[in-house]
């Protein structure tokens, strides 16, 4: 028993004393944004941060909700599926998330919060770090193609999301 006790006391001055100096360690800066060119797959940056401020998109906390609109994107690269990765858009860490973000990898894209009506397709792929020009996606470069509710887009970066219900990019290599 007295045993017991002095375990208990020894953890409870640990923690008394290691809380204090947790709340000074300063947090990581987070790693710049990198826009991949690179062949998918293609995970969610871990500091979207860095991403959601390449794209020039407000950094809104984790629990912003209001105004939300919801659309399907489906990306494929020389008729392949690529999947859309849970957690684009979103900091963990940092407890910050773009007004456009992912929560799974459904390819369900939640657009939310301050400054969510003129979020583009070339922002959301900004946040993800993927490269989408008018003639490369990623390594892929040649012809991309993008269809939203069923009509072809012109300028794919430019698609306003909010808009939107559906979005298909599809990129193929030159021959």
């Amino acid at each position: 028993m007295l045993r017991a006790m002095a375990w208990n006391r020894r953890a409870l001055v640990t923690a008394a004393l290691a809380l204090p100096l947790a709340a000074c360690v300063k947090q990581a800066p987070p790693d710049p944004a990198e826009i991949r060119e690179t062949p998918p797959p293609w995970p969610a940056p871990r500091d979207a941060v860095s991403y959601i401020d390449y794209a020039h998109l407000s950094r809104l906390p984790l629990d912003a909700s209001d105004d939300p609109h919801v659309l399907t994107l489906e990306v494929s690269v020389s008729g392949q599926q690529v999947e859309v990765p849970a957690y684009v858009g979103i900091d963990r860490l940092r407890a910050v998330q773009a007004p456009c973000h992912t929560h799974d990898a459904s390819g369900t894209v939640w657009i939310e919060g301050r400054g969510g009506l003129d979020v583009t397709l070339g922002q959301f792929f900004d946040v993800w770090g993927v490269r989408l020009t008018a003639t490369c996606l990623g390594a892929v470069c040649g012809t991309i193609s993008v269809t939203a509710d069923g009509q072809a887009v012109s300028s794919a970066r430019d698609l306003r999301l909010r808009e939107v219900g559906h979005v298909v990019v599809r990129a193929s290599a030159a021959s």
